[in-house]
């Protein structure tokens, strides 16, 4: 627990983000060092955490952006990132939003389905520019996760599908203010298992042979993002294996000459950074639970009540014997919980909780339920 600064936690108001800027530049480095070993183009998932020092951070690194919203666009240019290195996917973009990318002169839009590419090509033709354009593609292909982050299976909403390809493709011939400059997929989120990038990697050279086969050439493939982390052992595991990583795509995806290969990492490269930082209130025993009251809640941290997730909790500041507790939040719903039958250290009154590997879908996530104020984010870089 000696990662940890504890006499300056202890002294700040809780609930907190923590964000430990030394290990961020750690991962930063290993991806920039591990990408560049195949000339790969590396763009920031901004939905896994907006927050503008994270971003700054990560444009340092000559990293791109990925957008999912005209405001993440604003806030990856207002972070530094050049325009040319911002990336806008999403399939439901609002014209408000198509014309944040089109006066910023993003890179690229990413899209999902003829009408919108229709609606980009109206909106670019009245601001007097040509959009660049990346269809995403649905590759039906599994990713072994939470059914709520697979994003690249028919049944999802994301993406053009393989048979409305022709028809996709003829419309740029229709279109003046749109040009074809590449393909784009996501397969899904906490990935581990590396077989399913493969699966992509294999999927991906059967759509090049139908491009070649139809006189298309696009210049980036996308491969997306979607590596997992260590949610179990994070001190122990506190960057993911990103040689590896790279590796598969190095190993098994067939370029073109010309062709850069992009990617779009969010989770990877955040979430262990960041630790939500709680207080206990009060212990309260029941008949068969004892359960840790802690300051923050699901407002501050929604991944465990929304869809189950599992978050390593540490009681930094007790040395007692351990005891299983429910770390539940103050907030008037049952779903407010951060784990149940934790094992503690005897927990009391003023111990200090880390919630850990909270750098991804944590402060972005942040909501003000219950009138309660948001989170305030402590970096390690200042104290």
């Amino acid at each position: 627990m000696s990662m940890f600064p504890l006499n300056k936690l202890q002294e700040i108001e809780t609930p907190f983000y923590y964000y430990n800027m030394d290990l961020l530049d750690d991962t930063l480095r290993t991806i920039k060092k591990e990408s560049e070993k195949y000339n790969y183009h590396i763009h920031y998932a901004v939905k896994a955490n907006a927050n503008q020092r994270i971003l700054k951070t990560i444009n340092s690194f000559g990293f791109g952006a990925d957008c999912v919203s005209g405001n993440e666009v604003a806030a990856s240019i207002e972070a530094g990132f050049t325009s040319d290195r911002v990336v806008f996917a999403g399939v439901g973009k609002s014209d408000k939003e198509i014309n944040i990318g089109l006066n910023n002169n993003i890179g690229c839009f990413n899209v999902e389905s003829i009408p919108e590419l229709e609606v980009i090509n109206e909106l670019a033709e009245k601001a007097g520019k040509v959009a660049g354009i990346a269809l995403r593609i649905n590759p039906n292909v599994k990713a072994n996760t939470h059914h709520y982050i697979t994003t690249g299976l028919e049944e999802n909403k994301f993406g053009i599908y393989i048979w409305d390809l022709e028809k996709v493709m003829a419309k740029f011939k229709d279109l003046k203010n749109v040009e074809f400059k590449g393909i784009h997929f996501h397969i899904g989120s906490q990935i581990q298992d590396l077989e399913s990038f493969k699966q992509l990697c294999v999927r991906v050279n059967e759509l090049q042979e139908w491009f070649e086969q139809n006189r298309y050439f696009p210049q980036i493939i996308n491969v997306g993002g979607g590596l997992g982390i260590d949610y179990e052992k994070p001190v122990e595991n506190p960057i993911p294996d990103f040689k590896a990583f790279f590796k598969v795509f190095g190993d098994f995806l067939e370029l073109k000459e010309g062709q850069e290969v992009h990617f779009e990492l969010g989770r990877s490269v955040v979430a262990q950074c960041g630790t939500l930082m709680s207080k206990v209130i009060y212990v309260k025993e029941g008949v068969n639970t004892s359960f840790a009251i802690v300051d923050a809640g699901m407002s501050d941290l929604i991944r465990p009540a929304l869809y189950q997730a599992y978050h390593k909790i540490d009681n930094l500041t007790s040395l007692g014997a351990d005891q299983k507790y429910d770390v539940v939040g103050p907030i008037c719903e049952s779903s407010d919980c951060f784990g149940k039958a934790v094992t503690l250290p005897e927990t009391k009154r003023g111990d200090l909780i880390a919630i850990r590997s909270a750098g991804a879908y944590g402060e972005v996530m942040a909501n003000q339920y219950n009138l309660r104020e948001l989170p305030q984010a402590i970096y390690s870089s200042d104290l």
